[in-house]
């Protein structure tokens, strides 16, 4: 057999052995190798070398942050109200091995976990509690989870609430109650004007009862304002203490009151 046919048949040996033997794993995967059915080792982004024909079979696990669209469930708070809700789970692969060897389809599980947990955690409050405290609830479900799937080497980066739909009765019976609370904010408002503009009448007249002549003076300003809007002639009495100031440009020094 000539050399060059040896030559070709140990060259593409080689390239069918190094196809088998190699593996590439990317930047953002983790190699787990099981030799004969045991977890030797991971391998670690690049390429990498491993038995082949079998003796070392890799697993590749991604991790990637993943998102996990929780569909929507129909739960009964804890006053006895059906709404429906749906959330968004964020988690992360961090211990390849655990992912591999503790779970099987971890994409599923984490999907059925996140309904059970849900439907759990909003089930123990009232629908006021879910409405106005969404951050909160968001924590106690991301812990709750993170409980559970650290276990199987998952990391809970956030749980999100989407949406609370409630029915169209509990819909009209919250916009009365919000359209009441308004009504009764107005009247407390209203009245803390009236209660304010009566103490500074208060504190007026009594102002003025220190000072009478601040009465006269109150008395020619108001008449000054009738003036200015209404063109007209105004015919208005004197009191006699007023016209006391001008006893002295009249002649004999007294004013005469008229019958």
């Amino acid at each position: 057999m000539p050399i060059v046919v040896i030559v070709v048949i140990l060259v593409i040996l080689i390239i069918l052995l190094a196809a088998v033997s190699l593996v590439v794993i990317n930047e953002y995967e983790r190699g787990v190798v099981f030799r004969f059915g045991r977890v030797v080792k991971v391998l670690k982004p690049g390429l990498r070398l491993r038995f082949p024909f079998g003796i070392d079979i890799v697993r590749k696990v991604d991790l990637r942050t993943r998102t996990i669209d929780v569909p929507r469930q129909e739960i009964i708070t804890k006053d006895n109200i059906s709404i429906f809700v749906d959330a968004v789970v964020y988690y992360r692969v961090e211990d390849p091995t655990l992912v591999i060897t503790k779970v099987v389809y971890f994409d599923r599980s984490t999907t059925l976990l996140g309904q059970t947990t849900l439907r759990s955690v909003l089930g123990q409050h009232e629908l006021d509690e879910i409405l106005q405290s969404k951050e909160n609830l968001n924590t106690i479900l991301k812990d709750m989870l993170s409980e559970t799937m650290s276990s199987w080497g998952i990391v809970i980066t956030a749980v999100e609430i989407k949406s609370i739909e409630i029915p169209d009765s509990m819909k009209r019976a919250m916009a009365k109650q919000a359209e009441a609370e308004r009504e009764r904010r107005a009247k407390i408002t209203a009245a803390e004007g009236e209660q304010q503009a009566a103490q500074k009448l208060l504190e007026a007249a009594q102002t003025i009862s220190k000072d009478p002549s601040t009465l006269q003076l109150r008395y020619l300003q108001t008449l000054t304002e009738i003036a200015v809007e209404k063109n007209s002639t105004i015919v208005f009495p004197l009191p006699m203490d007023f016209m006391q100031a001008f006893k002295g440009l009249i002649p004999g020094g007294e004013v005469k009151k008229q019958d």
